[in-house]
């Protein structure tokens, strides 16, 4: 019997109805794949081993023949297909439990495979959005904060930039057509941080004023 985890959300991604005049503008997840290499190292976890079972040949061929030799270099293939399986593992959880949206008001993803949150990150509290984009479209888009935002690096992880822990920056992750996402990203940002924000202050005729 099929199962919903998220079965609880009354719009997928998003923790309560949208309220009036916001709309998404795209939703997506990331590329598990991406994910386990840009995030969890993947390549560099397959290379170590590899190189492990590339030594261990050499050093075994000293003493003996060489297609002997060849087979004291298994076990660490074995131990590197095995770390790489679970790593991709790790990565397709992490992919089906994260949903990414992008509103005509804010960004929001909602992350966590054991313990699931949704950071709401509204337009005016972003200063700067850079897009690294790989050959097969398949890019990160990161946000920087501004003012007193401040997010856990451990807790949002791996929907961060990279090794900026100080000031984390959150971000989409591994996600398909990048570069259109930034532009939406891009197009709906202007609009909302050039658009008229009503406020109320006191004067002596009690009058509204736009800023």
């Amino acid at each position: 019997m099929h199962h919903d985890d998220f079965n609880f959300e009354p719009v997928r991604g998003l923790p309560a109805e949208l309220p009036a005049g916001e709309e998404i503008l795209w939703q997506g997840s990331p590329d598990a794949l991406r994910l386990a290499k840009d995030a969890l190292g993947l390549n560099w976890v397959i290379g170590y081993f590899a190189f492990l079972a590339i030594w261990r040949v050499g050093v075994s061929s000293a003493s003996m023949p060489f297609n002997e030799a060849m087979g004291h270099g298994v076990p660490f293939l074995m131990a590197g297909l095995i770390a790489g399986l679970l790593l991709y593992i790790v990565a397709v959880v992490q992919a089906r439990s994260t949903v990414y949206t992008l509103t005509n008001k804010r960004a929001c993803l909602r992350i966590g495979a054991a313990l699931t949150m949704t950071l709401n990150l509204p337009y005016v509290c972003i200063g700067t959005a850079q897009a690294s984009v790989h050959k097969s479209g398949i890019g990160t888009v990161t946000f920087e904060l501004i003012g007193d935002t401040r997010l856990s690096y451990m807790m949002t992880w791996p929907h961060v930039r990279p090794w900026h822990i100080s000031r984390t920056q959150p971000a989409f992750r591994a996600i398909p057509d990048a570069a259109r996402v930034a532009r939406i990203f891009a197009e709906a940002a202007e609009t909302r941080v050039c658009e008229p924000q009503i406020s109320r202050r006191q004067t002596g005729a009690n009058a509204i004023a736009a800023e």
